[in-house]
């Protein structure tokens, strides 16, 4: 009990010491400050000028009597300090809200610190702890090699680097953030953000720039019309800003990489135009609105286009690329009163309506004959949007540009945004657009509805799938079934789709036609899916669409489209013809008729009225949709990735006769310039390649025949020498025939081949 008394004691006594202590401080701040509001309240005249001494930064500034009059005389002055980020610039054509390292010329920093006296001054954008005071001469090399030297210019002011605490320091491990190394940095002349880097400042500017955002301190300006670039395409114009190439960085984006793409968008749209008129099509992204105004620019009164854009900066650019191009603007059920307007006689022919909303909501509120989506990245959010509300036999067409999730780079990505299992393999473009189709399929049957691939296309920077819509459960059902996985064995690359069935089967690797699992130690086939296992092309729509390529004069989506019909068709690439109208043959695919030529006009040179016309026409009629039910074989192979080291292959066009004589289909694929898309087994391909194929060295040949592993063996070997005279000359027979590949980047006669 005494030892607690005891310290009860000692600790009252040190609390009354304490507040002693505190009392005697209070007075001793309060005497000087009635001792500084005496001395500092009777300014001292010297011609008119009164100096004001600033201890912090040791710098004497001189400042009219009219301003300290027109000041409260019995407030207290507050002194700027070397640390304060709102030093006013002293120059007078200057706005006074900018930092302090902003300036026009040098010798405007060089009058923050006073040079003309001689005496010693600090540098007013270090602290004293990193340059101390020193002389003119010295202070003005300072401020010219470590300041000047490496400023940011624009629009003739300099953006200095800074070293005072304006940014917060990192504390140092022992916690004291006073000893921490000062950061140096940029203030911007703009937005007033502190930039660490150089190069980031000089792109920070770049950024205010290309968005227009030039003037005044947190304001947003418009740049004039002078800043904006005119973009041509097929016939169109748009105004893009600088940056328009850059997604997510600027409010017009256009992309003249996607020209191909929105060709193959207005050939599918010209298309159903053709079937039905008008329809109504939405273009949900608009951006700059270029798609939307070549539909309607090309189509006319066949279409009723809508633009849609959540950005309020792309709607005013969409409208005012709408007038540039003399197209009407129709806002909430209203046009727009514009003297630009095409008079032409035709009523709302060349109205386009601009809509500011979410993709999803423009989808849910109208019905739509054909929807195009085109969103940065995925476009799995606005699926279920866009089969809502879309038309019996209409199209939906998106553009998938997530490159890195649907190529195997980012396998996590896609089985989040897809729902699908997916690696890197020799056919990985394909694999990316049946992904994207098995997500379309799962939408739509969520909504009773059913597809038909039109087209599906994946190159460098896009996959574009294109699909019509069949209502009703059925269709639904029959689509939703061909939705499987996919066997991929990762020695040989060969694949399988998994039969159709809910049983489990003992040992899944006995689908695959290789034996690598038995050869091979542990695991050798991986499932990925599920996957689109049905037809990727219809042969008549691309042929409609080609024609329609051909009628529009679109150079660059006709080698394409040329290609896409042989590899639907899966037969050897050879020249098209293009047919009038009248030398074409209507067929019903889907409910929906289509054009396709007229290949047996003999068949229809029949009396009308006999039943031996009708037969005959019947029997036609089985027959075209026979060959157009055949379904292409899924996916490809390269002829790189199986070739025969030290042999030489021969050329792919020869490679694909080969294949033909030997009773397969065969054709080229715009998925990969050296693949083949066959329906023969990976073992029947390896031997056709490796019968065709020649040593490297003309001396290998006395080593006998070459065996392939757990392949057939090669019974006969052809001479090198004559092997070669062989592919001369029938390299020499194809260029007469000019039978040629169809790849994309080829260009072809538009007139009809002789045979």
């Amino acid at each position: 009990m005494a030892a607690l008394e005891a310290a009860e004691a000692a600790l009252e006594a040190a609390e009354a010491e304490l507040g002693r202590r505190q009392e005697q401080q209070e007075e001793e701040e309060e005497e000087n400050h009635n001792h500084d509001r005496e001395g500092g309240g009777e300014p001292a005249a010297l011609n008119g000028l009164v100096s004001e001494n600033m201890k912090s930064k040791n710098v004497d500034v001189k400042i009219p009597e009219s301003e300290l009059e027109a000041e409260d005389r019995g407030a207290e002055e507050e002194r700027p300090r070397e640390s304060d980020s709102n030093i006013l610039d002293l120059s007078s054509d200057y706005p006074r809200d900018k930092h302090i390292s902003i300036q026009r010329h040098l010798a405007d920093l060089e009058k923050l610190a006073d040079l003309r006296e001689d005496e010693r001054k600090p540098c007013p954008l270090c602290p004293e702890e990193k340059f101390k005071a020193c002389y003119s001469h010295k202070l003005h090399r300072h401020l010219q090699n470590l300041h000047w030297k490496v400023s940011v210019e624009f629009e003739g002011y300099r953006m200095c680097i800074c070293h005072l605490s304006c940014r917060p320091v990192k504390p140092n491990l022992a916690g004291d953030q006073t000893l921490s190394k000062m950061g140096a940095h940029y203030h911007c002349i703009i937005c007033s953000a502190t930039i660490v880097r150089r190069t980031d400042m000089i792109g920070h500017i770049n950024r205010h720039v290309n968005k227009g955002e030039t003037e005044s301190r947190f304001s947003t300006v418009h740049a004039p019309k002078s800043s904006y670039n005119v973009v041509k395409e097929s016939a169109t114009d748009v105004q893009v800003l600088p940056n328009h190439s850059t997604p997510q960085k600027t409010d017009s984006y256009f992309n003249p990489k996607m020209k191909l793409n929105r060709q193959l968008i207005f050939c599918a749209l010209a298309v159903l135009a053709g079937e039905r008129k008008p329809i109504e099509c939405l273009d949900a992204f608009g951006a700059t609105g270029i798609m939307g105004l070549q539909w309607a620019k090309h189509l006319r009164s066949s279409v009723k286009v809508t633009i849609n854009d959540c950005n309020e900066n792309s709607v005013t650019m969409i409208k005012e690329n709408c007038h540039l191009n003399k197209m009407k603007v129709k806002l909430n059920s209203r046009e727009e009163d514009n003297g630009e307007t095409v008079g032409n006689g035709e009523e709302n022919s060349d109205t386009i309506e601009v809509t500011k909303m979410d993709a999803n909501v423009v989808m849910h509120l109208r019905s739509f004959d054909f929807i195009h989506l085109d969103p940065f990245g995925t476009s799995v959010n606005y699926l279920d949007s866009a089969f809502r509300n879309v038309r019996n036999l209409g199209i939906v067409s998106l553009t998938s540009t997530d490159i890195s999730s649907l190529y195997a780079k980012a396998q996590h990505v896609a089985l989040r945004h897809y729902g699908c299992n997916i690696v890197r393999t020799e056919y990985y473009k394909e694999l990316a657009a049946r992904a994207v189709i098995a997500a379309v399929t799962r939408a739509a049957a969520r909504c009773n509805k059913g597809i038909e691939v039109l087209l599906a296309v994946a190159l460098e920077h896009f996959v574009l799938v294109v699909v019509r819509v069949l209502r009703g459960p059925t269709p639904a059902d029959d689509s939703a079934k061909k939705v499987r996985y996919l066997i991929h064995c990762q020695w040989c690359e060969e694949r399988v789709f998994q039969k159709e069935g809910n049983m489990v089967e003992e040992n899944p690797y006995q689908q695959l036609p290789c034996d690598c699992h038995g050869s091979m130690p542990g695991k050798t086939a991986v499932l990925l899916g599920p996957l689109w296992s049905g037809a990727l092309f219809n042969t008549g729509f691309l042929r409609r669409m080609l024609l329609e390529a051909v009628q529009y004069g679109l150079d660059e989506a006709q080698p394409l489209l040329k290609t896409l019909v042989s590899e639907a068709e899966c037969t050897t690439p050879k020249h098209f013809c293009t047919h009038s109208p009248g030398d074409e043959n209507k067929q019903e695919e889907c409910g929906v008729y289509i054009r396709t030529p007229n290949t047996s006009a003999e068949s229809y040179l029949v009396h009308a009225g006999k039943r031996k016309s009708e037969e005959v026409l019947r029997g036609t009629a089985k027959r075209q949709r026979a060959e157009h039910s055949a379904e292409h074989p899924p996916f490809y192979y390269n002829i790189h990735r199986h070739s025969i080291k030290g042999m030489n292959m021969p050329k792919l066009n020869k490679f694909l006769n080969y294949l033909s004589e030997a009773g397969y289909r065969v054709s080229r694929t715009h998925f990969d310039p050296m693949g083949v898309r066959t329906n023969a087994p990976l073992a029947q391909f390896k031997t056709v390649l490796m019968k065709y194929s020649t040593p490297t060295y003309v001396g290998a040949q006395a080593e006998g025949p070459v065996h392939l592993p757990g392949e057939i063996q090669v019974g006969e070997e052809v001479p090198a020498a004559a092997v070669i005279k062989v592919e001369e000359a029938e390299l020499a027979e194809d260029d007469k025939s000019g039978v040629a590949a169809a790849v994309v980047t080829e260009s072809y006669p538009t007139h009809c081949a002789t045979e």
